[in-house]
């Protein structure tokens, strides 16, 4: 498997699932910065994907539109978190563009008080 880079989706394995947290298997978004992965860090930070949307709910959420294998899909900025990299199952499945990491980046500043 190789290493997972920023701005990809990767399938991941989440269970099991604690209270409000979101279980299954789903895709994640990774948002770690990529030489941490390639320094063979045993977890990754990510942003688990929702198909559940809501509309208007930045900086929360961050719509992203359906690509490749990915249906149209909300990230779930306030669900970051980091798991061990045997949690990755498959990937990456897509990646976002450019525009749309911006946008999750911004999100991330407000949800965590970085300015």
């Amino acid at each position: 498997m190789s290493s997972p880079r920023r701005g990809e989706i990767w399938l991941a394995d989440l269970n099991p699932r604690q209270g409000t947290e979101p279980g299954k298997t789903r895709p994640v978004l990774v948002v770690q910065a990529t030489a941490l992965s390639a320094a063979g860090h045993p977890s990754t930070l990510v942003l688990p994907l929702t198909t559940n949307l809501v509309d208007n709910a930045e900086p929360l959420r961050v719509r992203v539109a359906a690509h490749r294998r990915t249906l149209k899909s909300d990230v779930m900025i306030d669900q970051l978190r980091a798991i061990d990299n045997r949690r990755l199952v498959k990937g990456p499945m897509s990646a976002l563009t450019t525009v749309t990491m911006l946008r999750v980046d911004q999100s991330l500043r407000e949800v965590l008080a970085l300015g």
